[in-house]
């Protein structure tokens, strides 16, 4: 329909999955972008473009996030100000904002890292408390709950990634934002479409980021299967949580039901590489998230240097075990075989 339509960008099939996802996370408006980094550049440059954001302004981000997090702060020249982690759930710890805040402290931007949504009540109460906006980064946590809660709506935006490894994938990059903000949403629209909400009047100095036909369409139909395709990923992860009992690892924490949407099932051991070569030969696939955390990236050297040790321990002990809707009963239980035979 959308070959045959002729329209590829910024039509129909775009608003109708900019209501759909709104509604599937609560929300009043979804903007789409071209992708999950866009999205949080894209926030924060409309809250400079609102007033409520100046260069050199801080945004709190935890210091254990995909470099992309961290990225859209500096790509704005805003400073970003790295928290340690809870060590249980690799999310930002409310316990560590306060030592975090100064004068120039304007946002927090919590990551919901791996499908687990950090704990918004915490970080919502502190944000009133000292009069701070909230960007949730939700690239791995589409349709997680908290207290009945998704992620997207909880903090004054949201930024999500269709990356096609996601739990809700598109067929190449596409990303989007979600917000109840209305002036907010309509600045997002105009700076990612060269700074114009119409045609050759630009009222910004815009960016070309929106997410096309193709992507609105294939995200619109696979948006329909996302909570049962969530729901293999969590009767997995209750399988590994009840079948793994090598005391040599270290398993995800569990908290509050429905939390994790598990993007990705990350387990701990202090003898990584010795355990991803077993699982290696034993036929397991096993990836890193993530090697280097961003405050050691050559990047960020201009950051300065950091005592971060519990985000350096997380580094160097994660590894992301197989999980997704397509995996067999068999295939789950031989990654619990193999975990198990491990002897460091």
């Amino acid at each position: 329909q959308v070959i045959d339509s002729g329209y590829y960008i910024q039509g129909k099939r775009l608003e109708i999955f900019e209501g759909e996802f709104a509604r599937y996370c609560g929300t009043r408006h979804c903007v789409g972008v071209a992708n999950g980094l866009d999205a949080l550049k894209l926030v924060l440059r409309a809250w400079v473009e609102m007033g409520k954001l100046k260069q050199g302004d801080e945004v709190i981000v935890p210091a254990n996030t995909y470099i992309a997090s961290i990225l859209a702060i500096t790509e704005n020249r805003l400073k970003p100000v790295l928290v340690e982690p809870d060590l249980d759930t690799f999310n930002l710890s409310p316990a560590n904002l306060d030592a975090a805040v100064t004068e120039k402290t304007r946002v927090i931007l919590p990551v919901h890292l791996y499908g687990r949504l950090a704990a918004m009540p915490e970080i919502l109460s502190f944000a009133d408390e000292n009069d701070l906006l909230v960007l949730e980064d939700a690239a791995q946590a589409h349709g997680a709950i908290l207290d009945g809660r998704k992620a997207g709506n909880w903090g004054d935006a949201a930024g999500f990634s269709f990356y096609p490894g996601k739990n809700l994938g598109a067929l190449g990059d596409a990303g989007a934002i979600t917000t109840n903000d209305g002036e907010l949403a309509e600045t997002l629209r105009a700076l990612g479409n060269y700074g114009s909400l119409e045609k050759y009047k630009n009222l910004y100095l815009g960016v070309n980021s929106r997410l096309d036909e193709m992507q609105a369409a294939v995200l619109s139909v696979k948006l329909r299967y996302l909570d049962d395709y969530n729901e293999m990923r969590c009767k997995i992860a209750k399988f590994y949580d009840e079948g793994i009992n090598n005391p040599a690892l270290q398993l995800p924490k569990r908290e509050r039901e429905k939390r994790s949407v598990f993007h990705l099932y990350v387990i701990r051991s202090t003898q990584r590489e010795a355990l991803q070569a077993h699982l290696a030969a034993g036929g397991i696939q096993t990836l890193i998230h993530y090697p280097i955390p961003p405050h050691k990236q050559l990047a960020f050297s201009s950051l300065g240097n950091h005592s971060l040790p519990i985000t350096e321990k997380i580094h160097k002990e994660v590894i992301s075990l197989p999980i997704g809707p397509t995996m067999s009963e068999a295939q789950v239980d031989k990654v619990v075989g193999v975990l198990n035979s491990f002897s460091p």
